[in-house]
């Protein structure tokens, strides 16, 4: 029986250590992403604007924006993998939220700051569709109704 216990607890640290490891290399790459996005943002907005045309502004107006996204959604990803990292010290990384089962570890190297397993997920994005299509239905009723005062 001590060689059971030890054998999960030399598991259970081994996969501590390959996600520990995954997140802090995940966290590295997004880090350097979105610092070299942000430099280049800088180096960019520091040049003077050459524009000839509103057509040529528009689009310089829109790929700033475009940039401006990308550096955002990194940001919140590098966001989630630190909260990963948290419940990871905190020993809750890998359960699922809704059922506290272990989720896979493809799964997380998928997708290292997942929160549910792939059923609970797949249960709860059924849910929302049900919501949305149930609101739209609601919002267009509603629409004729409010026509017809």
């Amino acid at each position: 029986m001590a060689t059971t216990k030890s054998t999960r607890v030399a598991a259970k640290t081994s996969r501590y250590n390959e996600l520990k490891k995954m997140l802090e290399e995940r966290r590295r790459e997004l880090l350097s992403a979105v610092q070299g996005k942000i430099r280049d943002v800088r180096a960019e907005s520091g040049r003077e604007r050459d524009v000839l045309d509103q057509g040529e502004s528009s689009e310089v107006d829109i790929q700033e924006d475009i940039e401006f996204a990308l550096i955002q959604m990194k940001s919140e990803t590098l966001n989630k993998i630190n909260e990963a990292l948290r419940r990871l010290d905190e020993g809750t990384y890998g359960n699922c939220f809704e059922c506290g089962d272990e989720i896979a570890g493809a799964r997380l190297r998928a997708l290292p700051f997942a929160v549910r397993c792939k059923d609970c997920e797949e249960t709860r994005e059924n849910a929302e569709q049900r919501e949305r299509a149930l609101a739209r239905k609601s919002g267009s009723s509603a629409l004729f109704f409010d026509m017809s005062n």
